[in-house]
């Protein structure tokens, strides 16, 4: 069995449970009545954000992944520069990685209140957010990619002649792109709750989409915007991730050609 068919018979699997789950009306009793969301009701709406007269799930997409793509870059950005810092530099390391940890614990909705009132209710307040959200774990594994290089491949190097920035761009700097993708994946996971969180209390995009949706009790709604997530989530895995993965993994020898 393919894994295409595999994923494809558990989804379809999925589908069925929910639908009859809905139709039959399994519901817990401290849940409100048909607050189940419907599969024909998501896709309705989902075809109405879409292809309706305001496309507002359209817009909202748009809304969203410019800010969240923004927020990203930046958050790579920053985490890689400041992981390089702390591998490099036992002092920084021992003062600035410490507050990192710390930082790393702290939610980043938690910045909101202080986002909005240094940059108001804006754009650059959510993408403010969104960086705190993913810098740290970017920082913290590309400290670690950079750490864990082989002493092996370093002596190698310079055996050959390698050293300072030569070294750093043919060795150490590819060595650690394994641990840094990872980071990155962490990051683009923590930037999109980031996103949704900091956009329940800014205008447009799914976040704000998602608020009305439940003000309105229209579960269906909120439904079709998790799923956009989600697909959104599974194509930048496949077509960025898992694509960079499998280039690093074969550059480096650890995965078949």
């Amino acid at each position: 069995m393919t894994t295409i068919l595999r994923k494809l018979l558990f989804f379809m699997a999925l589908i069925v449970i929910w639908e009859v789950t809905y139709r039959l009306n399994l519901q817990f009793e401290w849940m409100p009545t048909r607050s189940f969301p419907d599969l024909l009701g998501v896709l309705e709406q989902l075809y109405i954000g879409f292809f309706g007269e305001h496309k507002v799930l359209l817009y909202a997409i748009f809304t969203s992944l410019k800010r969240l793509l923004v927020g990203f870059a930046l958050a790579l950005v920053i985490g890689t520069c400041l992981g390089i810092l702390l591998a490099r530099y036992k002092a920084v390391d021992e003062t600035l990685g410490s507050l990192i940890i710390a930082l790393q614990s702290i939610p980043s909705i938690v910045w909101l209140p202080l986002a909005m009132i240094w940059f108001g209710r804006n754009d650059m307040a959510i993408i403010f957010i969104i960086v705190i959200g993913g810098t740290w774990s970017m920082a913290l594994n590309t400290r670690m990619g950079f750490k864990n290089v082989q002493p092996l491949l370093l002596r190698a190097a310079k055996t050959m002649g390698y050293s300072g920035f030569d070294l750093f761009r043919k060795v150490t700097f590819p060595a650690s792109i394994p641990y840094a993708l990872t980071g990155a994946r962490l990051a683009w996971a923590f930037n999109w709750r980031a996103l949704i969180a900091a956009e329940l209390l800014a205008t447009g995009g799914l976040g704000s989409t998602l608020l009305l949706a439940t003000d309105f009790f229209n579960m269906n709604l909120v439904v079709a915007i998790m799923v956009i997530i989600s697909v959104i989530g599974i194509i930048m895995d496949q077509l960025v991730f898992q694509r960079v993965e499998k280039r690093v993994l074969t550059r480096w020898g650890l995965e078949k050609v």
